[in-house]
């Protein structure tokens, strides 16, 4: 299941002070496993210090630009986004995961499209955004995208580009939160008072089709209730979280809630096919459980994040701690993510086939 594949690094161009584009190539045998849905991110892995480390990046190339790209923003204290930074050369070898994530709509006639991204988080929704113009011949898009300064604007010449190319098609408004804009109502952070304002006056969220979220979690949530408020139901507002849960070397996801006992439990957990039996202990989640058990079961984040170890509970319970990347429908149908899920029950079977 946690299949990973290697990419020649093939280009790199820096976009920002702290951020690249990483161009990368399959081998010919293993093209068909990176072709990805615009939206998607791919999971990378690498040995710092005899510590492996997971990191989960939104591909920023649409589904016509025949290449696969994703953009790397140094963060903070984070090990591998300043190693990409600053080592990483072309020709170099990095381990990837095939794309995944379900950050994205089907294509589909004329729609007008709201994105809604801060610093990186347009990396999903650029490669949305090129996917819409050149498939949907009569897509509109507006685009909300905050940063600090222009300075830190990724992609901004990108855009333009966009912009130009499709012409009436494609609306772009910068919301800077360190810089005076002509317009005041541009400028500040994206908070419940900005929002309303900026759907008063400037967008009408009720005759949209579809918005696609991306960013920290307070900004995204404020843009959703602002959607929401506005006339614009759930079913039509998509959300990628950019999490901190993946800076630096120690990712402590939250714990959850413990098992009603502190007898540990028996899971059967289905993987690749092959179905085991393992030992969970008290508080331990599913996912620890399956790695601790020498399972090589899919993990990105642990953090509740990035959906790269969904898994389905087909009997017992289980309860999650954290959940950013899950839909209320999946969960409903007994989807999980394994890293936040402890048993409830004596008893759990699982499959990561589903």
């Amino acid at each position: 299941m946690a299949c990973f594949l290697p990419l020649t690094v093939t280009a790199i161009r820096r976009e920002t002070r702290d951020a690249v584009v990483l161009t990368l190539t399959p081998r010919p045998k293993d093209m068909a496993a990176f072709a990805f849905v615009q939206g998607q991110y791919l999971t990378f892995r690498r040995d710092f210090d005899g510590t492996e480390l997971r990191r989960s990046y939104s591909i920023c190339a649409g589904l016509d630009d025949g290449c696969l790209q994703v953009a790397v923003k140094r963060v903070e204290g984070g090990a591998f986004s300043s190693w990409v930074n600053t080592d990483l050369a072309p020709g170099d070898i990095l381990e990837a995961m095939p794309p995944a994530g379900r950050f994205f709509a089907p294509v589909e006639g004329a729609r007008h499209y709201l994105a809604f991204a801060a610093g990186s988080g347009i990396t999903p929704i650029l490669s949305i955004i090129r996917t819409a113009l050149a498939r949907e011949p009569d897509a509109r898009v507006t685009l909300v995208y905050a940063n600090r300064g222009a300075a830190s604007i990724m992609f901004r010449e990108d855009l333009e580009d966009l912009k130009n190319l499709h012409l009436g098609r494609l609306s772009v408004i910068h919301v800077l939160e360190q810089e005076g804009q002509e317009i005041e109502l541009f400028t500040g952070r994206l908070e419940a008072d900005r929002l309303a304002r900026l759907f008063r006056l400037w967008i009408d969220p009720a005759g949209a089709d579809m918005a696609f979220i991306c960013g920290p979690e307070p900004m995204m949530l404020a843009v959703a209730a602002s959607l929401r408020d506005h006339g614009m139901a759930d079913d039509r507002i998509r959300f990628e979280l950019f999490s901190a849960g993946q800076q630096g070397r120690a990712a402590t996801p939250p714990r959850p809630v413990a098992a009603p006992t502190d007898q540990g439990v028996e899971a059967a957990v289905t993987l690749d096919g092959t179905t085991r039996r393992i030992a969970v202990a008290p508080g331990q989640t599913l996912l620890e459980a399956a790695l601790a058990a020498q399972m090589d079961a899919p993990w990105s984040c642990r953090a509740g994040v990035c959906s790269t170890c969904r898994c389905k509970v087909t009997e017992g319970a289980v309860e999650m701690a954290v959940n950013h990347a899950l839909e209320d429908d999946e969960v409903r149908a007994g989807y999980v993510l394994s890293c936040q899920a402890v048993p409830l029950t004596a008893a759990v079977t699982m499959t990561y086939d589903a």
